[in-house]
């Protein structure tokens, strides 16, 4: 008989929002992500990139804003692919890792990195997964396509690491900042993190309208921007400020702020200066919202990367 560790081994989780949230046709999915990734100019300042912030919506509404971040990803370079989603439907206080093998996309399996899987379990911070959830979240599967065909041109075998990030309080996150700071420094691992933006209207539960701004999609525009300089400035507190002044809703700004915090401890190595830049580099909204009936999903992109700062 086949023991837990082999059957885990060898289990994938399927695509469950594929023909739904994305083509479940792989040329055609292959089509769309090669005319969003081929329409983007990558900004050779933030060269080679090591990681990046992306938006997870159906790819009708962000698979362009996503094309903007992945369009810097450098297969040749890369070995390992982490990428930390929000957890939407599971409340989960802490990270969650996934017991698959495989992660299925309709362009082909992607391969989930054993060993660093089981580092991260053996320090006793992670979760696994439950099956269910899993195949629930779409907070990184939407991401798996995009990581697929940006790395079609690897020259070798490489793995991704899915880590599901709970309602993190600021010192967990500031906790997993520190486990995630040493893979961050390993110019092979590349980090996805997973997040829109403001989600705006009534059945989010979020009608901020600071009418100075202007019309309401202006004034979500506006807050937007502020909480993305303030992410640029790689600091967690004044982020985690801003949340607790407007409370945007930013659903991946638990991965944004452990991301933060690993850039912080590499900040401090580094004679408090940053090593790399992290700048935005696209910036929609699924609609312009003019009254209080209306409501949208921004989505932002952006690029952690350049050349180290010494």
């Amino acid at each position: 008989a086949m023991t837990l560790l082999q059957r885990r081994r060898m289990s994938k989780r399927v695509a469950s929002h594929a023909g739904s949230w994305y083509s479940d046709y792989p040329a055609e999915l292959q089509g769309q992500l090669d005319k969003w990734l081929k329409a983007v100019t990558p900004a050779s300042s933030l060269l080679p990139a090591r990681g990046v912030i992306a938006p997870h919506a159906g790819y009708s509404y962000s698979g362009p804003a996503a094309g903007h971040a992945y369009r810097h990803l450098d297969p040749t370079a890369v070995k390992r692919v982490f990428i930390l989603g929000p957890s939407h439907h599971a409340f989960i206080p802490g990270c969650a890792l996934t017991k698959h093998a495989l992660y299925a996309t309709p362009l082909g399996d992607l391969k989930v990195d054993q060993q660093v899987t089981s580092e991260l379990h053996s320090t006793g911070y992670f979760d696994f997964m439950d099956s269910g959830v899993d195949e629930e979240e779409h907070s990184i599967e939407m991401h798996l396509p995009y990581v697929y065909q940006a790395m079609k041109a690897c020259p070798h075998p490489y793995t991704i690491v899915p880590v599901l990030v709970g309602a993190l309080q600021p010192e967990k996150e500031q906790l997993y900042g520190r486990v995630f700071a040493n893979y961050l420094q390993d110019p092979s691992n590349f980090f996805v993190i997973s997040s829109d933006f403001c989600h705006w209207g009534q059945r989010f539960g979020f009608t901020h309208h600071d009418k100075s701004a202007g019309h309401i999609y202006q004034s979500i525009e506006q807050l937007d921007k502020q909480g993305m300089s303030l992410i640029e400035t790689q600091s967690p507190e004044s982020f985690h400020k801003y949340q607790q002044q407007y409370r945007n809703t930013i659903c991946g700004r638990h991965p944004i702020a452990v991301l933060l915090n690993s850039l912080k401890l590499l900040k401090d190595t580094n004679g408090q200066k940053p090593l790399w830049d992290l700048k935005f580099v696209h910036y929609a909204q699924s609609s312009k919202c003019m009254k209080v009936e209306d409501s949208s999903v921004s989505y932002a992109s952006a690029v952690l990367g350049g050349v180290p700062h010494a």
